[in-house]
This record gives C-alpha cells, structure tokens and sequence, in this order.
C-alpha cells in the first residue's frame, strides 16, 4: 500500500502543480502584471508548490527529515537527475547571467542554510523570515535585471502563455480549487507513503525523501526537459533549474519554518545530503568552462548522471 499511496500522491501533486501554474499565470493577467513579473515570480512560487505542500505537511506531522530531505534531494535531483538527462539528449547552452547572478545565489544561500542548521540543528520562525526576505531581495534584483535587458524580456515571453490571459474567471476559480486539493491530497498520501515505506525497509524517512520523494517533486521538469530535448526544441535552461533550486531553500523552507521550525533529526542530514547538493552546485562553474566555455554537453551530462546515481545507491546503502 505504501508505493501505490507514494504512487497517487505523486500524480495529484503533478496534476495539482498543472493546475496551480495554470490558474496563477491566468489570474496574474487579470491582475495586469506583466509577462516579466509571471514568469521570473507566480511561475516560480507556483512550480515550487508540490515541494511547499510536501514539506509543511511532514513538518506539522512531525517528520521534519522528510521536510529537510525533500528540498535538498531535490536541488540534489534537479542537476544531478533533470540536467544529467537533459545533457545527455541535447547539449544545454550557458548565458552569462549564470555565473553573474544565478549560481552566486544559489550558492550563498545554500551555504547558508548549512549554518543555519548545523548552528542549532533547527531552523527557526525568524530563520525561515530572513530566507524569504533573502528571496524578496533576488527577486526584486531579477526584475531590475530583466527591465534593463531586452534580450532576458523575450526569454520570459517564451515561458509564459498568453492564451492564458483570456481565461473566464470561472476557469481560474476551478483550477485553484483542484489545483489545491490535488497538492493537498497528494501531498498527504506521498508523506503517509514514505514513511510507511521507510518502516517497511527498515531505512530512515530521510532516505526515502532525498531519494524517491525528491526525484517525485522533480517530476514535472525532468519531462519538460526531456520532451524539449528530443522535439529539438531549446531544453530547460540552467538559469530556470537554479532558481528551482534557489526558491526551494528560499520559499520552501523558508514559508514551512515559519509555520513549523523544522529540526534535524537525521546527522546525516549535515554531514552527507547538504554536502551532497553543495558539491552538485560548486561542481557547475568548472564544468561551464572546461574544456569547451558556455556550454554542458553529453559526456558532462553523463558525468553528471553518474553522480547522481552514486549519490542515491549510497544513500540506500548507509
């Protein structure tokens, strides 16, 4: 029962996430925000809702391993797993907003949720208030950014679909509430799922979330990027697959502290898993430039890969 309840809940939260995305973009156009503002803000905070769901219900059930597990593993899955693949089908292409902007963030924040934690082993209501003013202040640098760069505009109008924006009200009200039931739902049966799963093993609830739950949650993009990959179509773009990462620190963990400070049960939490998506991110700027500039190809995207694999097998296996 355990897999088939991990089963659902990973199809409500997909399909919850859809919806979600759907009505939030729909309604951002009645509300006159800009393509700019949807796509760099409501796009991002509602591709991060299945993870949100996720981790706020394990925290309120007190299986804080699995909020802290679920984010980590998936920064961990969103390079190692989604970019290894993507990669491997098509050779993805680097702009230069990634080493000026992007990876730099992603790096001071996710060194700094290693502090956070291993300082107390919590994150705190106030912690969890300080990652998402951090988040405020990205954002507001990426909307200055992108009003000064023409070329980042067009980047954005690609992403967002202004068939949305004539949408009936009416849609929009019904895509909430199914969207926000299926995340509920499925965020319910998924952490049920796991921990079930976990007990039957007999491994922690820790590995299960940084493995299967993480690679779960990273779902939606792992397929938008494959379809991408192989209709030649220009793939996922490292920049999207970063500030994935940064907003799962920033907003995930960030809203769910607030609501309920997550502990560290698990040691291995800070002495493996966040060294773990340490080492993905930092592994990122000599592979953008050694030994062909600009540009992730097939044998890094193996290279990639392959660490993502020994990352999951000794995660089972400790």
């Amino acid at each position: 029962m355990s897999i088939l309840y991990i089963v659902l809940g990973l199809i409500l939260l997909v399909l919850g996430g859809e919806f979600l995305v759907r009505s939030s973009v729909a309604l951002s156009f009645k509300l006159k925000l800009s393509k700019m503002v949807i796509g760099l803000t409501v796009v991002s905070f509602a591709t991060s809702a299945p993870e949100l769901l996720v981790s706020i219900n394990a925290a309120l059930d007190g299986f804080s391993d699995i909020s802290l597990g679920n984010v980590i593993g998936s920064n961990i899955a969103n390079i190692g797993l989604v970019l290894g693949v993507t990669a491997v089908i098509a050779p993805l292409a680097i702009d230069h907003e990634f080493y000026k902007l992007n990876w730099p963030v992603m790096m001071v924040v996710s060194v700094a949720l290693y502090f956070l934690l291993q300082s107390g082993h919590v994150l705190t209501t106030w912690e969890g208030i300080a990652l998402l003013l951090f988040l405020v202040a990205y954002l507001w640098l990426l909307i200055h950014r992108a009003r000064k760069s023409h070329k980042l505009d067009a980047k954005v109008d690609e992403e967002v679909d202004e068939a949305l924006s004539k949408v009936s009200n009416w849609r929009i009200l019904i895509w909430l509430l199914l969207g926000g039931l299926a995340l509920w739902g499925g965020s319910e049966l998924l952490v049920k799922g796991a921990v079930d799963l976990a007990q039957a093993m007999g491994v922690s609830e820790r590995v299960i979330a940084v493995t299967m739950i993480a690679v779960g949650t990273s779902v939606p993009e792992l397929a938008a990027s494959i379809i991408a990959a192989i209709k030649k179509e220009k793939a996922i773009s490292l920049g999207n697959l970063i500030g994935s990462n940064i907003f799962n620190i920033a907003c995930v963990l960030g809203l769910t502290s607030i609501i309920q400070p997550i502990a560290v049960k698990s040691e291995a939490v800070l002495n493996n898993d966040i060294f773990w998506m340490l080492g993905f991110a930092a592994v990122l700027i000599p592979m953008a430039f050694f030994p062909k500039s600009f540009e992730i190809g097939r044998v890094k995207g193996v290279l990639i890969l392959v660490a993502y694999l020994l990352f999951v097998s000794m995660a089972f296996l400790s």
